[in-house]
């Protein structure tokens, strides 16, 4: 059995902060955000978590299709900032949804996740385990970020996209994935300090026990990208039978237009072919790929037949190219 995407759907909160928000908050300004990132704006959440958004943004894709939650066999949420470490996300989903027989589980690659979820998808439907797979991803990045690091506030949304996929007899996945562990400092955040009657908080220095955020090398993170990611895309293209001018997109993870814009040029392809929606987004890690996608699919940009690239990239570090059919 191949895959197909069947729907998808998307959820951005409703409060916007633009550039001259931050700069009241940092020393920056519209002008400098802008022409270094190609962030306009980006969602914050003023109380919707990671799990009610990935829910809402599920309930959408369910709308958009006559299957019913109790059909669907696996949900899976890529997220690295869930709201709880237990239960997981994707439980939390279930429940909202009533897909009461799903397999639900999270998983957590960064920027890469929603990629890696649906690779993850693919292998279950491929070997015939499950029929019909949800996939979604989904963050809460204002939490994560340090509000007074102008390095890193400008660049972060939050949001959640999903998408339903189910076997089919026929379509294209070929995949690229990989991951780059002495790479790890490059983009950080520490999670829960450690603490139990053996090694008490009160031993601890200030910025040991205090909660930590974000932390980036942005021109490490920019020299990986540029770096890794035309080379995979050209090598997962080698896997098929296909050539670049048959690729309608390159639906890559919106981290910063002149990654995207780099990209594009090392592969000698238009701009026109790489959509971007983080002027209003930001960057939402996991959920930059399915939103994208489900913005494109609302605006009918995708018709049965496309051969699409879809690429993630980050913390880990790590990253996955894939060219579906969809």
């Amino acid at each position: 059995m191949e895959m197909r995407f069947v729907s998808t759907g998307s959820y951005l909160p409703e409060h916007v902060v633009d550039n001259e928000f931050l700069s009241q908050i940092v020393e920056t300004s519209d002008e400098w955000i802008s022409s270094r990132t190609g962030i306009k704006q980006r969602r914050v959440t003023l109380g919707e978590g990671t799990a009610c958004m990935a829910a809402k943004a599920a309930a959408k894709a369910i709308a958009r299709t006559d299957i019913n939650p109790l059909d669907i066999d696996i949900i899976i949420v890529a997220t690295m900032s869930p709201d709880n470490s237990m239960p997981n996300t994707a439980c939390e989903v279930q429940a909202e949804i009533g897909a009461m027989n799903a397999v639900c589980y999270d998983l957590s690659a960064a920027c890469s996740g929603f990629v890696y979820a649906l690779n993850t998808a693919y292998s279950f439907i491929k070997a015939g385990i499950y029929k019909t797979a949800l996939v979604i991803g989904s963050e809460v990045l204002s939490k994560m970020i340090d509000w007074n690091d102008r390095s890193t506030c400008v660049l972060f949304g939050d949001g959640a996209g999903a998408a339903i996929v189910q076997a089919a007899e026929t379509g294209v996945f070929e995949s690229i994935l990989g991951s780059d562990g002495t790479k790890k400092d490059a983009l950080t955040c520490q999670s829960r300090y450690i603490n139990n009657p053996l090694v008490s908080r009160e031993s601890m220095s200030p910025d040991e026990s205090s909660l930590d955020y974000i932390k980036m090398e942005g021109q490490e993170v920019f020299k990986f990208v540029i770096r890794t990611i035309p080379l995979t895309i050209q090598q997962v293209i080698e896997k098929t039978e296909y050539t670049k001018d048959e690729i309608r997109y390159y639906v890559l993870h919106q981290a910063n237009q002149r990654i995207l814009e780099s990209v594009a040029k090392k592969l000698k392809e238009p701009i026109e072919k790489f959509p971007m929606n983080l002027d209003k987004y930001g960057n939402t890690s996991a959920a930059s790929i399915p939103i994208l996608l489900d913005k494109m699919n609302k605006k009918n940009m995708l018709n049965r037949g496309d051969k699409i690239i879809l690429s993630g990239f980050g913390g880990g570090l790590t990253w996955g190219t894939t060219l579906i059919e969809w």
